[in-house]
């Protein structure tokens, strides 16, 4: 049995959400996979939501390991930079801590599903783990917010989600499988006029995120983010896709740019959006 690996820090629905959906899919048999172990970088009583979760993950009879990032930064304080890194050296002896509570588990694959803390190079080198991006390969950097209003302002004819392995750049591992969709024709068309006429500035200023094309493009694409995370999981979990020292291969070895799951994830996706 294919054996996976859920980093969360719990803080929201939407992280419950993703595993429920995922587990859901584990126990109708559509993805042939087992879930070895959750990490929660939140301990019981830190937050609600993270409660929610820790407590999800204790229904699911899942094994848990929760160990908390801001009790730990709390007892370590503040030490310097190590030459040549980019985190903290707390934020590095955190993950070895992780790794250390995490030994006894196995897992081919690790997904970061709500996990908000960059994953230092140690614990890169040590797990396959994947992440998602909300942008085609190759597309615009940052937060979802981020990478809409560069869409917005270079007119952008399409746009997707994608699944990345995990390096320590952040978001700058090889993408694993991607999905995209176009942003313009219907329903897309009646929104461009008014954006056309000003810049992003001004329409930050004005109307902001409830601007309608800012919503609608968040709309397909959040719509997408739980499809692809599913799909490919089960990719993986069937062999069509592969993670080989840290590279991206299909089923025959054969190193590749993402697995395109465009026709798959549109599918899933049509009725909810009545495309």
């Amino acid at each position: 049995m294919y054996q996976l690996g859920w980093f969360s820090t719990g803080r929201d629905k939407a992280a419950r959400d993703l595993l429920k959906v995922v587990y859901r899919s584990i126990r109708q048999g559509e993805i042939k996979a087992k879930l070895a172990f959750v990490f929660c970088s939140r301990e019981e009583g830190e937050a609600e939501d993270s409660d929610l979760f820790i407590k999800l993950v204790g229904e699911y009879s899942i094994p848990l390991v929760s160990f908390s990032y801001q009790k730990f930064k709390s007892k370590m304080g503040t030490l310097p930079k190590e030459k040549g890194e980019t985190l903290p050296s707390w934020r590095l002896e955190y993950d070895l801590e992780v790794m250390k509570r995490l030994e006894g588990f196995k897992s081919e694959l690790c997904v970061l599903a709500g996990y908000m803390l960059i994953v230092g190079r140690e614990m890169c080198s040590r797990y396959n783990m994947i992440n998602l991006h909300p942008a085609v390969p190759g597309g615009p950097s940052g937060t979802f917010k981020e990478v809409i209003w560069q869409l917005i302002e270079s007119k952008a004819q399409e746009t997707g989600v994608m699944i990345h392995l995990v390096t320590p750049q952040l978001d700058k591992g090889p993408p694993v499988t991607y999905c995209t969709f176009s942003i313009k024709g219907e329903p897309f068309d009646k929104y461009w006029p008014e954006v056309d006429k000003k810049s992003v500035e001004e329409i930050k200023k004005g109307q902001g995120e409830s601007n309608p094309l800012f919503r609608l493009i968040r709309q397909h694409g959040l719509a997408r983010e739980f499809p692809l995370i599913t799909s490919t999981i089960k990719a993986f979990s069937e062999g069509k896709v592969k993670i080989v020292e840290k590279k991206v291969v299909d089923a025959t070895g054969r190193p590749i740019k993402g697995y395109d799951l465009s026709c798959e994830i549109d599918e899933i996706v049509k009725e909810g959006l009545k495309l």
